[in-house]
């Protein structure tokens, strides 16, 4: 049941709100939940703000986090914005407003964007896929919500994309600040004010963790806890993904899961931004549905949430999609949860999602077209390049 929010936090409830030893954990659903939040944070920043996402869109919704970003800079808070370029569209008018106003700005992995070659050549370096947001070194936000109309409410004006997010007040934020910090200082961003960032050393709690892909390239340990959840399985495996390609390792679990017994159910896009990965995704249902596991298409608004949970215990809200670009080469972020209320609401979540859309059966599948068969085995085969 949606709870209260937090004192002094403005805007809708979220889906739910639970503490977690000594981080109190929000579960936001879509932009209409998450954007209020994040800019009441902004507002209230003191200290520090760091931004990181992977698409920054000059639309409205953009244009209100650039005002609240400048409106703290202004007031002498350090702002730091890191976007990646390829998935980014700010012009350079709203970049010298930002600059005027005091905001810091870093483009990750710059793009000649002019030209062809160099956007596609751009595209299969790594990106920054990271969706996160700093506030003090106390109050944090990850997720898959990028900045942009697409996700904002459409009472807002915006498109309104299924996605969600998370806001932790607590000792997970500093470590989702110090990754921030880590990424900002590689990618050669402007000198910090270091004494802001002196926050010691937070008490390790294994029941809430910031998982993220680092800069050496291949490091797996979003893939690592994903495996580890899924292997561990005995009674559910519940995932939301807007783009799905597991790699083998991730397949097997999956498989061997239902084999065994546990209930796997997985919804995926197909009301989606992306369609040829739709139709690479389809090339894998044949696997699934004859391992036991249960396929749905979303089919409502844009699907891009990207969340598991695990036994009703075990979840992960983030911006990693089960895919090879995700998972061994872009830069992601995942918060990992081992708690039994806020497993309870994610699940509720995937229920409630559930009546969005329609499940695929064996028998349906069997017999889809040729040219289906033919267009989704063709999208699989370069799935690495998608």
């Amino acid at each position: 049941m949606p709870q209260a929010p937090s004192p002094g936090v403005s805007g809708p409830p979220p889906a739910a709100e639970v503490q977690i030893g000594a981080n109190r954990v929000a579960l936001l659903r879509d932009g209409g939940e998450a954007y209020p939040a994040m800019l009441d944070a902004i507002q209230r920043a003191r200290s520090s703000i760091c931004l990181e996402t992977y698409i920054f869109r000059e639309d409205e919704t953009g244009r209100r986090f650039a005002t609240a970003l400048c409106e703290r800079a202004q007031a002498g808070v350090e702002v730091n914005l890191l976007y990646d370029d390829w998935g980014s569209t700010l012009s350079p008018e709203l970049v010298h407003r930002l600059h005027v106003a005091g905001v810091r700005t870093l483009a990750f992995g710059p793009v000649a964007k002019g030209r062809l070659w160099d956007r596609l050549v751009g595209r299969l370096r790594r990106r920054n896929h990271r969706k996160s947001l700093v506030v003090d070194g106390g109050v944090a936000f990850a997720g898959g919500l990028n900045v942009s109309d697409d996700y904002a409410a459409a009472s807002a004006g915006g498109r309104g994309w299924r996605d969600t997010h998370v806001r932790m007040v607590g000792p997970a934020a500093a470590e989702l600040e110090r990754m921030f910090l880590d990424t900002w200082r590689t990618s050669r961003g402007a000198a910090l004010s270091e004494e802001r960032y002196r926050r010691g050393t937070p008490e390790p709690d294994a029941r809430v963790r910031i998982v993220g892909n680092e800069f050496r390239k291949d490091h797996k340990f979003i893939r690592k806890a994903y495996l580890s959840a899924i292997q561990r399985a005995t009674r559910r495996v519940h995932l939301t993904h807007a783009y799905f390609l597991p790699p083998a390792r991730v397949m097997r679990a999956l498989q061997r899961a239902a084999q065994r017994g546990v209930e796997v159910s997985v919804i995926l896009a197909a009301t989606t931004d992306v369609p040829v990965l739709l139709m690479a995704a389809r090339g894998l249902y044949g696997k699934l549905l004859r391992s036991g596991v249960k396929v749905y298409e979303w089919t409502g608004r844009v699907l891009h949430a990207k969340t598991a949970v695990v036994d009703g215990v075990w979840s992960t809200v983030g911006s990693t999609n089960l895919d090879s670009m995700s998972l061994r080469s872009n830069l992601e972020v995942n918060a990992v949860f081992e708690d039994a209320e806020l497993g309870a609401a994610v699940e509720a979540m995937f229920e409630d999602d559930l009546k969005s859309c329609v499940q695929v059966t064996l028998e349906a599948w069997k017999k889809r077209p040729w040219t289906e068969r033919f267009l989704s085995w063709l999208a699989y085969r370069f799935r690495d390049w998608l």
